[in-house]
């Protein structure tokens, strides 16, 4: 019996294993601890933002005008209002110089007391409600939803936008080169956050526009960066093959190019989505974001700083979700850029 052949060797003439670019990548980035903790974030909040309509959570939108500005607690609502509401009658009994509560205030107390048990007073706000008495988790969560989808869907129109047209002109040169980036020159030298602004002035609040206003010049950056890696490529052995063998240029740049840039457009996409976050953020701060009664990271964070001294929980809930996010994802970002490089692949 003949033993088989090898298929790979080193000098101690030991069996090496193949192994293939993204399965050494995955274990590159599980090395990186910051980036693979960050990965798990990302992935919990992403799963929470999904199964938020069948989580046990209050209406986002609902109202309860009683319960406004309640501060995180894991006790009844009921009880919370309660207290304070005691404890405010408390301080005006003795500023008034009374020993006891008025008429007015007996009954309003009584009337809490008398309600206790209701399904509203049993509600549980473990992050508080805002200035109309609505549930701060669940504003957060399904606002989480909305501004992960605008940076998700922000990505994506620039990635198909930018790899197309850094494809075409990378790969055609000339002339063809030579209007595209000028075209993406002169859309760099735009005002781009003041075009957005006009736009969500002049077309309404609408999220339909503000995907668009988003996205309008987001793509730039990353047809420079496909078309530089496809003018290096294009010269390639295996290119010239491929052309030799008659296939054209579509099938080339889509099925021998593209690929091999994958890693830096996976990279790039992992730092950009932060960034688009960000973007509707400061619309929805300057009140040209997302309407009532939907609500973004940056919408409830513009309503929070306006309450901040006596309600801090209403900025600070928003504003550390939405902060975390935005770390894990540039961690992560860091990440996959550096278990893509094929540069840092004996350095890990």
């Amino acid at each position: 019996m003949f033993k088989k052949k090898n298929q790979g060797v080193n000098e101690f003439n030991q069996e090496m294993k193949s192994v293939s670019l993204w399965a050494d990548a995955w274990k590159r980035l599980k090395k990186n601890k910051l980036a693979f903790i960050s990965l798990w974030i990302v992935l919990i909040y992403v799963v929470i933002g999904i199964a938020a309509p069948i989580l046990p959570l209050y209406p986002y939108e609902e109202q309860v005008v009683a319960h406004a500005n309640l501060p995180p607690s894991f006790k009844p609502a009921g009880e919370i209002l309660l207290q304070q509401k005691t404890k405010y009658f408390n301080k005006v009994m003795k500023a008034e110089g009374r020993a006891a509560f008025n008429q007015t205030e007996e009954a309003e107390l009584e009337d809490i007391k008398a309600n206790l048990k209701s399904e509203t007073s049993q509600r549980h706000y473990i992050l508080g409600t805002d200035a109309l008495g609505r549930d701060m988790l669940s504003r957060t969560i399904y606002g989480g939803r909305i501004s992960m989808s605008i940076g998700l869907i922000g990505t994506i129109t620039a990635l198909l936008i930018g790899i197309i047209v850094g494809a075409i002109a990378g790969y055609r040169g000339g002339t063809t080169d030579l209007i595209l980036m000028r075209f993406v020159d002169i859309m760099y030298g735009l005002p781009y956050m003041l075009m957005v602004i006009i736009m969500m002035a002049v077309l309404g609040r609408n999220i339909a526009i503000l995907f668009v206003a988003i996205a309008l010049v987001s793509w730039l950056t990353i047809a420079r960066v496909v078309r530089g890696q496809i003018m290096s490529l294009k010269s390639s052995e295996y290119v010239q093959a491929a052309r030799s063998m008659g296939a054209g240029a579509g099938r080339i740049i889509f099925k021998h190019l593209l690929p091999n840039t994958l890693g830096i457009i996976i990279a790039y996409a992992t730092l950009s989505l932060p960034e688009f976050i960000m973007s509707e953020s400061f619309l929805s701060f300057l009140g040209l974001g997302v309407s009532a009664p939907l609500a973004s990271w940056g919408s409830l964070i513009s309503d929070g700083v306006k309450g901040m001294e006596l309600y801090p929980w209403e900025l600070l809930v928003p504003a550390l979700t939405m902060t975390l996010f935005l770390f894990a994802m540039n961690f992560l970002g860091d990440g996959v850029r550096d278990a893509l490089d094929p540069k840092s692949k004996n350095r890990v």
